[in-house]
């Protein structure tokens, strides 16, 4: 049974009513329409700002590239609030480890086939992490994803995305707790133990 459910999208209160393709959205870029200080990103195809960060958000993001860049994973690529490309969305996660090095995308962003986790930091937009990115991420085949969920203090890591279907949802839900460690799964294997509690402000 899938755990998360398809609903209306809750960012489509904030959006233009017109939705635009991923090819209109990086047209929209190159001739200016938008530029670096519009902190907006294509969901669903819809034009979306994103929410401003707080503290302990940016705590939670600073610790975890900390900890990544330490492991030193040998072909993969840490990437911070960086754009991933996907059939209708180009959300940008607050962290993405993308098979690669830092020539791999100088052309373009990462795509579904290149990802191996993609990481949200969740207080204010847990809701829309849980039920519209994790529809959008499991319909693109994003193998896991991480919720660092501030509000419960805790760690969802989803599997099993169910790819494109009538109601695209991970299978599976697991919750990490202060005192628990993560695995960091790339490619179906054990890269690392990453503790909770290293992570949470």
């Amino acid at each position: 049974m899938s755990v998360m459910s398809s609903m209306p999208p809750t960012f489509i209160r904030q959006s233009a009513f017109r939705r635009f393709s991923v090819d209109e959205y990086h047209k929209m870029i190159q001739s200016g329409i938008l530029n670096e200080d519009d902190n907006v990103e294509l969901l669903e195809g819809y034009v979306v700002e994103k929410m401003s960060r707080n503290p302990p958000h940016d705590v939670s993001l600073t610790r975890m590239n900390k900890r990544f860049v330490r492991l030193s994973l040998v072909g993969w690529e840490v990437r911070i609030q960086c754009a991933i490309t996907l059939a209708d969305s180009e959300p940008e996660p607050d962290i993405t480890l993308a098979r690669g090095d830092d020539h791999t995308f100088v052309h373009r962003h990462p795509g579904p086939d290149d990802i191996g986790t993609l990481i949200e930091v969740a207080d204010s937009t847990l809701d829309s992490d849980r039920v519209d990115k994790g529809r959008i991420f499991a319909r693109a085949r994003i193998p896991i994803y991480w919720i660092v969920n501030l509000v419960d203090r805790q760690i969802e890591v989803y599997t099993q995305p169910s790819g494109p279907n009538d109601a695209p949802a991970y299978g599976h839900r697991q919750d990490y707790r202060a005192g628990d460690v993560v695995p960091l799964i790339l490619d179906g294997q054990q890269a690392a133990l990453i503790s909770v509690a290293e992570i949470l402000p």
